[in-house]
Formats: C-alpha cells, structure tokens, sequence
C-alpha cells in the first residue's frame, strides 16, 4: 500500500507538472498516471487502494464542492435567474436525447439501452469543472454576470438528475418499468439538500460566533458535518430522496453568505487541502478506466461523444437565450459544460454488470468520454477564459 502512495505521489505530480509545462491541465497527466498504474496495464496499485477507490474520489469531491459553496455568491447567482435553474437539466436532457436516437444508428442497439447509455454519458464532472470556476472567481473573470457561480450550480445539480434518471433507465431494463416516483425524487432530493445544508449553516455559523476556536478546527468541524450528509444520504435514500453533496454546497455558500470573512479563511484552507484530494482524484479515476475496451473501440464510439458534446453545447446556448451574456460568453459557458470523467468512471461498469447486452459498448463509449472531453473541457476552458470573459478588476 505504501509503495502504491509513493508511486502515485512521485508519478501523479511528475506527470501533472510535465503537462503544465506543455500548457496542458494537470489533470491529463494524473489521469494517465492512474491508467498506467491501474489494474488494467501495470497494475501496481494496491487493491486495499482500490477498494476504497470510490470514497476516496467522494471524498476529493466533497472537498472541491465546500470549497464551491464556499465561493458561492448567492447574490450574483440569483442575478442570472431563470438560466442557472435550466442549466441543471436542460444540456443533460438534449445530451441523453441526442444519444438515444442516434445509438442505436451506430451500434445496432435498442433504445432502452441508448437510453442507459445516454444517462451514462450526460452527467458533467464538477470535479473538472468547479476548481476552474474558483480560478475564475479569484481573478475576477465573469464574476458580475454570475458565470462562473452558474456553472458550478449548475453542474452539481446535473448529476443528481442524471443519476436518477440512469437508475430509472435501469430499472426498466430489469423488467421494473418506468417509475415516475423516481423522477419526482430529483426536485425532493434537490430541496432537501439545500435545505439541510441551509439550516447546518446557520447552526454551524452560530456556533463559531460564540465558541472560539482556529480556522483549523473549524475546517474539520465542516468536513465533519459534510461527510454526514453524504452517509445520510446513503442512509435514508430508499425512505427519502437527499442529495448529500448539494447539501454540502449550500452548506459552504450559507457560511459565505453569513460570516463572509470566515469563508474566505477556510477556503484558502481547503485549497491547500485540494493539492492533494485533486491527485488522488484524477488518479484514481485513472485507475478505473479499462483500456482494454478501447481496442474495439472503432469509430463509431469516437462519433457518438462527439455527437453528444455537441448537442449538449446546444442546450447550454437554448439556456442563456435571452440573457445579458454575449456570444463569447455563451461559447466559454459551452466549452466549460463539456467535462465528464467521475460519474462516468463511478457508473459506466453498472450496465455491463447487471448484464445488459450493450454493457460493454456503454462502457467503452463512458470511458472515450473520459479520455476525450475532461481534456478538451479543461483545456477550452483554460485557455479561452481571457480571451471570452470580461475581468471585473481584479488582479489575474
């Protein structure tokens, strides 16, 4: 176990800083760092790693989505309206629909199981996209048209309805039908995160005001609270809808709101803590990409991302239809809603182990996802942001 840290330690930096070098996002190398070392190719990380690969990657997600909240301007983001609430399930929706109808074209499938397929490959990655919406919001670009804070929102929420919707796609494969209970479970599960996460904020600012303690411990006190919602959420879920990590993000952007100052200091904490979570993150997802798939490939998988990129770019566009952001700032919002890379990793395995005919070719096509759009979303996105964002004054 401890060689398999040092190797990801040692590889993971030396590879993400390789791809700096190249102008190219950390994550890239990271990720390759993860394929390499992987069960799949050298396979020197230590399966009591894998094992728990999964909690470590909520984990580094938890950590990225408190120090979204913690960002959060709650303010600028209802300035935007209409537009953050379409983005968290319109592009998704378009995506899915796009991949349905053109599957089955390709891969002689049925459309139940494109259906599967596009639930798999719609869900955007804040784990991409959030750290360069911070990035964003601490030099200043995009900040008084509440861009970067409705592309975090919005791609919080895009998984939850995502995943739901996957789940309902399954079930009807397994002969459960359509159950229209579970779609109401996302406006629930939405409101009861945000709900929870509101009320521990408010409990939790409170609480900091009249006992004193360091920034430290404050830190630990939220992370705390953080990893309670997400093992509520696991708890109750077949009794009550939650999202856990939607409750973690209003819990950072209550704190904001309330005890601004405080928000600032834990969330240079947090970003000291994301070095390390960001690492094991990418590396790991890394690690649960089969390369093996890839040999079948062809071109049609290739085709099919590429389809579905662009269908997605177009319901973010129907999004901002009718808003004050221009053309740039609509194309820089598009290329920034591309990323996918944890939940397809998380879920791209589950059809082909519940023995769904298409299971393979779903996770084929989940992980030219993976390989191909966390690249090219980081890479848009870092390298447009000046060009197609306004800076509103502070210092880059």
């Amino acid at each position: 176990m401890f060689l398999s840290l040092a190797l990801i330690l040692f590889c993971g930096f030396a590879l993400g800083g390789i791809m700096q070098k190249l102008r190219l996002p950390a994550l890239l190398g990271m990720m390759i760092t993860g394929i390499v070392l992987g069960p799949y190719v050298l396979n020197l990380i230590s399966p009591s790693i894998l094992d728990i690969s999964d909690d470590l990657r909520k984990i580094a997600l938890i950590v990225i989505l408190i120090r979204a909240g913690l960002a959060l301007d709650l303010k600028e983001l209802k300035k935007v309206g209409r537009p953050a609430i379409l983005m968290c399930f319109v592009p998704a929706t378009i995506e899915m629909a796009a991949v349905t109808v053109f599957a089955p074209m390709l891969f002689g499938i049925s459309y139940l199981e494109a259906a599967i397929m596009g639930a798999v490959l719609a869900a955007v990655s804040p784990a991409v996209v959030v750290p360069r919406m911070l990035k964003l919001i601490e030099n200043g670009y995009g900040v008084k048209k509440g861009i970067p804070q409705l592309i975090m929102a919005g791609a919080s929420v895009d998984d939850v309805f995502v995943i739901v919707l996957f789940t309902s796609f399954a079930g009807m494969f397994k002969g459960q039908g359509f159950d229209v209970i579970e779609l109401l479970k996302v406006p629930v599960s939405i409101v009861l995160g945000l709900a929870i996460g509101i009320l521990s904020g408010i409990i939790l600012v409170w609480l900091f005001r009249k006992i004193h303690m360091r920034d430290t411990v404050k830190a630990l006190l939220l992370l705390g609270a953080s990893f309670l919602f997400v093992s509520l959420e696991t708890a109750i879920k077949d009794a009550v809808p939650l999202s856990g990590l939607l409750a973690v993000m209003a819990l950072g952007a209550t704190i904001y709101k309330q005890y601004g100052g405080l928000a600032k200091r834990l969330s240079s904490k947090y970003a000291k803590v994301w070095v390390g979570a960001e690492l094991f993150l990418f590396v790991l997802v890394g690690a649960a990409v089969d390369i093996r798939t890839l040999a079948s490939v062809g071109v049609a998988s290739v085709a099919l991302v590429g389809v579905a990129i662009a269908f997605r770019m177009v319901g973010v566009i129907l999004c901002l239809m009718k808003t004050k952001l221009n053309r740039k700032e609509k194309l820089f919002t598009a290329i920034s809603y591309l990323p996918k890379a944890t939940v397809q990793a998380a879920i791209g395995g589950i059809p082909l182990a519940l023995g769904i005919p298409a299971g393979n070719t779903i996770l084929t096509v989940a992980v030219v996802a993976i390989l191909t759009t966390a690249p090219i979303g980081a890479i848009g996105a870092d390298l447009t942001y000046r060009k197609l964002l306004a800076n509103d004054g502070q210092v880059d």
